[in-house]
């Protein structure tokens, strides 16, 4: 999924220090729209200025459910991305995915959709019209400087769901209750859904090394002692080794995502990954050199191309900010 606001904000996304309380922290979505009046609103969890990354997760999408019978749905023609992964997950609904190295794929739900930017890669995203409701969730994770110029490239899973006492759980990502995924990461991180009976305390196995975090998609949830309501996302610092889940008195629906901390900042504006304000710039200027925008010629290492089939012109990016990004830290949480 594309960022397709109008004037992305710059971000600066220091590796936070985790926290070290006993309880979660708690992070509210702030409400973003894609595109016109008639297209889709998301709940976005992810950054934050309180919190940028969790692992190498460094952006969450949250939508629906929503009734795209009569609406856009999700519509999103060309657009690239750089540096990082992006991590399609679906509860309801059909899109079409087509990208500039020659992948074609339906996003279904309960099957992971990864694509794997690296140095630069283009994608279209549309809902079919076979979709009257639409509801899922858009992740992108970070790649880690060793890896973020590595080939484009895309992988389709899915996972057997597994049963625990009084909930199931899908891993599309990582290792979660022995049950591990084979997509490619490039740092230590996990990823999966899991659903939760209600009024039922499920302890889950954590990794002491990882941060995690909890974003709660339907029901009410305590995590660690604190109290989440549908859409609220709960992050837990290293150290842990296990967490007690209580749900409330309707089922559970989560999504628990997490990883080694990546120890690097990273700079994101509108859909690129990158190191510095100057990174971004020659990102953006490529781009809009592919698309024609940009240049008399195309230049000759340009990393990007425009996936086959296209429905719709691919998407111009928006003017940059008129301000160079300085490197600043977060103050400890710890």
């Amino acid at each position: 999924m594309s960022n397709v606001e109008d004037s992305p904000q710059e971000l600066l996304c220091p590796s936070n220090p985790a926290a070290s309380e006993d309880r979660a922290e708690v992070l509210e979505p702030r409400l973003v729209p894609l595109g016109g009046p008639r297209a889709m609103t998301v709940r976005r969890t992810l950054p934050q200025r309180s919190r940028s990354l969790i692992g190498a997760w460094c952006f969450i999408d949250h939508y629906g459910p929503e009734d795209v019978s009569a609406a856009a749905g999700m519509a999103v023609p060309p657009h690239p991305h750089t540096g990082l992964q992006t991590i399609s997950w679906l509860f309801t609904g059909e899109i079409r995915h087509a990208d500039s190295a020659g992948n074609h794929a339906m996003v279904l739900p309960g099957q992971l959709n990864l694509m794997t930017a690296g140095r630069g890669i283009s994608h279209s995203e549309y809902s079919t019209a076979a979709t009257s409701t639409l509801h899922g969730v858009q992740l992108w994770a970070a790649l880690p400087d060793h890896a973020r110029f590595t080939d484009p490239g895309f992988e389709h899973f899915t996972p057997t769901p597994i049963q625990l006492a009084g909930a199931t759980a899908s891993v599309f990502m990582g290792t979660v209750a022995g049950k591990s995924s084979p997509v490619t990461t490039f740092t230590p991180m996990v990823g999966a859904e899991i659903t939760i009976d209600a009024e039922t305390r499920l302890t889950l196995d954590l990794s002491p090394s990882f941060e995690h975090g909890f974003l709660v998609d339907s029901g009410s949830l305590t995590v660690a002692g604190t109290p989440l309501a549908a859409t609220e996302l709960a992050y837990l610092g290293t150290g842990r080794a296990q967490v007690e889940l209580q749900a409330g008195a309707e089922p559970v629906r989560l999504l628990l995502i997490g990883g080694e901390p990546l120890n690097e900042s990273i700079v994101m504006w509108w859909n690129f990954v990158g190191r510095s304000h100057e990174e971004i710039v020659s990102f953006r200027a490529a781009w809009q050199n592919a698309i024609g925008l940009e240049g008399d010629t195309r230049q000759e290492d340009n990393p990007f191309s425009l996936p086959t089939d296209r429905v719709d012109a691919p998407l111009p990016a928006p003017a940059l900010p008129t301000v160079t990004l300085r490197p600043r830290t977060n103050p400890s949480r710890g």
